[in-house]
């Protein structure tokens, strides 16, 4: 846990006070806390605690209890320097939250008409940390499926649609979401270095396609494509998957450019009916 005692970084993250905790100070515990993980969502990067104590208008102690509580519940993830930021717990909140909002609303149609084109599993999903956590899924039309649950989180670095987001990163995001990763091979196909990462990156950047080559599941192929905000605000995936004896990669090589377009799609829609109005 941190320090209270530690120093603020020279230059400390902006937060919007207009979400920030000084509306709740005086409504309890609860309210409280709901005021830190305020403070902590709106950062524009994750946040010492002497970082949190200059906006949140708490008594040093007080807010100390609400972080360790809020770490001990996972609504929270404590950086190992120190810093907070959402943690995964929250995250799959949202994720179920998401699942009926506009933005999903605004995919829909293009999900089903890539799955009308494959015939396989589509999933969509948004970067959070160093995991990707699924919004939507429209099931594979085929006999024998994949088991994948709306909400579910999977690591970034060997799924398809992790890789995806990741691409569309600025470079210091992607370098400090690498630098958070802690790599476990869960096949032989799976990358298992921040330099791998980091290269393969690259590689989907020039193509505008990322692919799970077993990397995750053995027996699991997908390729996908990278969706985002203009500001990168938002970052997320699309892609298709299926079994690898059903799915060869020539197979998957053939629909890049349909996940793509997909993908384009629904960037289209987002800018125009999400976008700033006048």
């Amino acid at each position: 846990m941190d320090n209270p005692g530690d120093e603020a970084v020279e230059a400390p993250p902006q937060v919007d006070e207009t979400a920030s905790g000084r509306k709740h100070a005086d409504t309890g515990t609860l309210g409280k806390a709901i005021a830190v993980l305020d403070i902590v969502a709106s950062a524009d990067q994750p946040m010492r605690f002497t970082d949190i104590l200059a906006v949140s208008n708490q008594p040093r102690g007080t807010l100390h209890r609400q972080l360790s509580n809020l770490v001990e519940e996972g609504l929270l993830s404590l950086g190992r320097d120190h810093s907070y930021s959402v943690g995964i717990r929250l995250l799959k909140f949202a994720a179920r939250a998401w699942a009926g909002n506009q933005f999903r609303a605004i995919a829909e149609p293009h999900l089903r008409n890539l799955h009308d084109l494959t015939g396989e599993t589509v999933h969509l999903g948004v970067l959070r940390g160093n995991e990707v956590i699924y919004l939507d899924k429209v099931e594979s039309r085929q006999a024998v499926r994949m088991y994948s649950q709306i909400g579910n989180a999977s690591p970034v670095y060997c799924t398809g649609v992790g890789k995806a987001g990741l691409s569309a990163l600025p470079d210091p995001e992607l370098k400090a979401v690498v630098a958070s990763i802690k790599f476990h091979r869960f096949t032989d196909s799976t990358l298992a270095t921040p330099e791998e990462l980091i290269r393969e990156i690259g590689e989907i950047r020039a193509s505008g396609n990322a692919y799970d080559r077993e990397e995750h599941e053995p027996g699991i192929r997908c390729v996908a494509a990278p969706i985002y905000s203009e500001d990168r605000g938002f970052v997320g995936g699309l892609s298709v998957t299926g079994p690898a004896y059903r799915i060869s990669p020539e197979l998957l090589e053939s629909w890049a450019v349909l996940v793509r377009n997909a993908a384009g799609a629904i960037m289209e829609d987002m800018g125009a009916r999400l976008g700033p109005r006048t």
